[in-house]
């Protein structure tokens, strides 16, 4: 009984020795993102179109200036009709864990770097064609402006490196409707998002 006590103690003593200014949140954005170019079998070439993307990220406090992020994200956007194939709705899903550094020192205000690790979804809106995952990163800079105790905004600018191999096929089902040369798909986002504290 005195062991678990004293455990308790030592645990009681190291949650309140975490910073009051670990702050966790969740956040709900929209923004626009473009890029993403793909190559057809002949080597003609298309960039997916730019589109509204909505996100959301969960923050966690870690310390006074860093929090563990999961994020979110979901665009529907088009591949434009090349290379004699119809144009390819296709929804492009990003699900990333990493976190954010603010500069000044305390989470929830002002500028900070974000960044994450994860997949990427590729989706075709066409029956017949697969889905592909692929993996990829985040990275981008921010501002966070608090309005209330518990309430701010978040300005974002983040790109998005999905890594694919060059050799590879995509969105095939008995024959393959694109292939992609080169081994990164690239797309850059601007974000407004509203941040609620808990």
């Amino acid at each position: 009984m005195r062991n678990l006590l004293s455990k308790g103690a030592v645990l009681a003593a190291a949650a309140a020795a975490l910073p009051a200014s670990a702050q966790n949140g969740l956040t709900v954005y929209g923004g626009w993102r473009g890029g993403g170019s793909f190559e057809s079998t002949n080597g003609d070439s298309a960039t997916l179109q730019g589109s509204f993307a909505g996100s959301a990220a969960l923050d966690l406090g870690y310390d006074a200036a860093r929090t563990i992020q999961v994020f979110a994200s979901y665009q529907s956007t088009e591949l434009p009709a090349f290379a004699g194939n119809p144009a390819l709705p296709l929804r492009v899903g990003y699900l990333h864990l990493g976190g954010t550094n603010y500069f000044d020192g305390q989470a929830g205000r002002g500028g900070y770097v974000v960044g994450g690790l994860g997949a990427t979804v590729l989706a075709p809106e066409t029956n017949g064609l697969s889905s592909e995952w692929r993996p990829s990163l985040n990275i981008g800079i921010g501002w966070q402006w608090p309005l209330a105790d518990k309430v701010s905004l978040r300005f974002e600018a983040r790109g998005y490196l999905t890594l694919i191999d060059s050799s590879g096929t995509l969105f095939c089902s008995g024959g393959c409707v694109v292939s992609i040369q080169g081994d990164l798909m690239t797309q850059a986002e601007a974000m407004v998002g509203l941040s609620i504290g808990f």
